[in-house]
């Protein structure tokens, strides 16, 4: 992303933040004054904190970002966005400019009793399930921008699965940027799943038009006992745009989590994703999948807290980094002293495909307990040499023979998604990108006057 080049020290960095939380007029209700004050008190995060060494804020308080603090007049989904997963099965909402787009409905209430819409509404109807939400939530610890984002948040999503309820069709939230001006966007979600209750939770991320973006998200993600929930994360920004994401999971005593982040365009993108194995028997799997190219520079943070025994958790990341492009890989395992029995198992591998693109890797075990299952591991490299004359040698071209090789990695992790229109729709993208074809407009319904495209080169071996 092409940024005006400038000094910029700890106390500036700060002071661009603050003036966003001591300027917010919305309601400033006993949230506001936790969230702001902690916010207030530790500031952005530095380079000593290792989630964040590598993120460069410097960059990002070079625009003067303004917030939409009002939306924007009532129009129909289907008039700025459509989603180009074929056969895909799902209750879609939309956000635009961070507003829950709705027309005088900021609340569905389906005949199961599950509750979706606005988070801004919802704090007025189900205070109750939000205020206990926040009771827990409290206490760990967070970032201090998912502070931020908890302090000011224009609008959220709220979620809602009573106990027992299957929730069958997936729910797809689409959170869409559409403005000339240079943004500022703090989103709050809210997912609340009861007992032997089960969700499928798809979040994307997309771009129609528009400046230099920031958008702040924080997202939490309460199971009771017996829950299970697959969360889906899709990414594909324009160059302009600054993402930071920070979701938290909190999973009761045999719940089932499985997540999957894909990151297939974006300028600089920030995910950090936090799991807190509070009850017995808790299962979580995470993975995910990046294709950076150009300069991009895509950070993946995993932080996973086994509090009690008997839990189990992997994750699983591949990374193609290709140009000048950037990528970073912070894993972290915490197993607490009573956490006896714990299984935990941490990978992440990378190909680089130039000279000049870069991977850095951190994965790290914190453990306290002695009676434990615990691995961890990265790999960097380029193509295999082996593999691709072997293919050749059966009349494989050489580019065809690479972009093979390429996609057999990103589908290790394509196989394990779960609901099959997904499969299609990833298994096309990952296609598009590794033939270096513009995908970065798939579910766009205008005709943007700045077409940005992105391309693989291979390397001669």
């Amino acid at each position: 992303m092409k940024v005006k080049k400038m000094k910029t020290n700890q106390q500036e960095i700060n002071s661009f933040f603050e003036k966003y939380i001591q300027s917010f007029d919305g309601n400033k209700d006993a949230d506001y004054q936790y969230y702001a004050n902690s916010f207030l008190q530790r500031g952005v995060p530095t380079k000593d904190n290792e989630m964040w060494r590598n993120f460069h804020f410097e960059q990002v308080v070079n625009h003067p970002y303004i917030v939409q603090k009002e939306p924007q007049t009532y129009q129909p989904v289907g008039q700025f966005f459509h989603c180009d997963i074929n056969q895909l099965e799902s209750h879609l909402f939309a956000f635009l400019n961070g507003w829950y787009v709705h027309n005088n409905a900021p609340i569905t209430i389906f005949p199961s009793g599950v509750v979706i819409g606005s988070l801004l509404y919802a704090k007025k109807q189900y205070a109750d399930i939000l205020n206990a939400c926040s009771s827990l939530s409290k206490q760990y610890k967070h970032s201090s921008m998912f502070d931020m984002a908890s302090a000011i948040c224009q609008d959220g999503f709220f979620v809602y699965i009573p106990d027992y309820v299957e929730f069958k069709q997936v729910v797809q939230l689409v959170n869409v940027v559409n403005s000339n001006s240079d943004l500022f966007i703090n989103m709050k979600n809210v997912i609340v799943v009861g007992k032997n209750a089960s969700l499928k939770l798809m979040h994307c991320d997309d771009t129609i038009e528009g400046g230099y973006t920031l958008i702040n998200t924080a997202t939490e993600i309460f199971l009771d006992e017996g829950a299970s929930v697959d969360y889906y994360k899709l990414e594909n920004k324009d160059e302009r745009s600054v993402l930071i994401n920070d979701a938290t999971i909190y999973q009761g005593a045999n719940t089932n989590v499985k997540t999957y982040t894909n990151v297939f365009n974006g300028g600089i993108v920030h995910n950090t994703l936090n799991s807190h194995l509070y009850g017995e028997y808790a299962n979580i799997d995470l993975n995910g999948l990046y294709l950076v190219d150009k300069k991009q520079d895509v950070t993946n943070c995993l932080s996973v807290n086994h509090h009690v025994p008997n839990c189990k958790s992997q994750q699983l990341y591949n990374g193609i980094i290709d140009d000048e492009a950037k990528a970073n890989f912070v894993g972290h395992i915490y197993v607490a002293q009573d956490a006896q029995k714990t299984e935990s198992a941490q990978v992440n591998h990378n190909i680089l495909l130039t000279d000049q693109a870069t991977i850095d890797t951190k994965p790290f075990l914190e453990i306290y307990a002695d009676d434990v299952k615990c691995s961890h591991g990265a790999t960097v490299g380029q193509l295999d040499d082996d593999a691709i004359f072997y293919m050749r040698s059966r009349g494989i071209c050489q580019r065809n023979a690479k972009k093979l090789l390429m996609h057999a990695f990103a589908k290790e992790i394509v196989d394990k998604i779960s609901i099959a229109a997904l499969v299609d729709y990833t298994e096309d993208l990952v296609q598009k990108r590794l033939s270096g074809q513009n995908i970065s407009c798939n579910s766009c319904t205008m005709n943007c006057q700045k077409p940005i495209h992105f391309e693989v080169k291979m390397p001669e071996l």
